[in-house]
């Protein structure tokens, strides 16, 4: 079931919330996109399917489409929040570029930093027309220009990557090093290091660290108080451990992401 909350919405852009309640293990029927549009997750995670490709989505790894795109989703993980964007043709256009460079519904990798710009995207909801107008051309062009962006997408490599993010994002009890992850995914822990460098424009422990500074995000911004006690539950050595984490992600301190977020 879907619903959805409109944030903002302009000539040039809108923006909504939109939330999935529910677990659906087979795909969806296709469904068309209309307008150019990017979604990025919220929380939570999902698979979508387009000219018979597969990809994971989750806070992490967003979307593009463009009029004409196809998907089918399934949500075996159960449900999620999206922020889902909009754009006029001329706006995209603009930032984008050309459509027929960009494969259907082409994934988009967000590090902390493009995390923490969609947070505050949807905290400048109240002046849409300047302060989220300014916040959302700098998340898109971010996405587009992310300095490591991945290779073109080669047949299988997307899926295994997939797999490993799956697996580190489900917190599976193999998941803990590169090698058991490698035995649970049956490849090699150098083919698997390699596959997921190439696919995501990230290394493996790179992107177990964004997890969890993507979990200390939500924590701070939800008005937790002590550091401390945030690194303990996520498995960081101790609280200064999680603040270097969270400068290297995100290029700020956790102190000055509260304030940014007003937590």
């Amino acid at each position: 079931m879907l619903s959805r909350v409109s944030l903002a919405d302009g000539p040039d852009f809108s923006v909504a919330a939109v939330r999935c309640a529910g677990h659906r293990h087979g795909w969806s029927p296709p469904e068309p996109a209309g307008r150019h549009q990017v979604v990025l997750v919220r929380s939570g995670r999902f698979r979508l399917r387009s000219e018979g490709r597969d990809a994971l989505a989750d806070p992490t790894a967003g979307y593009l489409q463009v009029p004409g795109d196809v998907a089918s989703f399934a949500h075996p993980a159960g449900g999620d929040v999206c922020t889902a964007v909009t754009f006029s043709p001329a706006l995209w256009r603009s930032v984008a570029g050309d459509d027929r460079r960009r494969p259907a519904s082409a994934p988009v990798y967000l590090d902390g930093r493009l995390q923490l710009a969609h947070r505050r995207l949807l905290r400048a909801a109240p002046d849409a027309a300047f302060g989220m107008a300014e916040q959302l051309v700098g998340l898109l062009d971010g996405l587009l220009r992310v300095p490591g962006s991945p290779a073109p997408h080669r047949v299988g490599t997307r899926a295994l990557a997939d797999d490993a993010r799956e697996a580190l994002l489900a917190d599976h009890p193999e998941a803990g090093g590169l090698i058991p992850l490698a035995r649970l995914l049956g490849v090699s822990p150098s083919h698997l290091s390699r596959v997921f460098q190439r696919e995501t424009g990230t290394s493996l422990t790179r992107y177990r660290n964004r997890i969890r500074v993507t979990r200390a995000l939500d924590r701070i911004e939800q008005g937790a108080g002590h550091l401390a006690g945030i690194a303990a539950d996520l498995g960081f050595a101790d609280q200064a451990h999680l603040c270097r984490a969270v400068r290297a992600e995100l290029g700020r301190t956790p102190t000055e992401v509260r304030r940014l977020l007003g937590a």
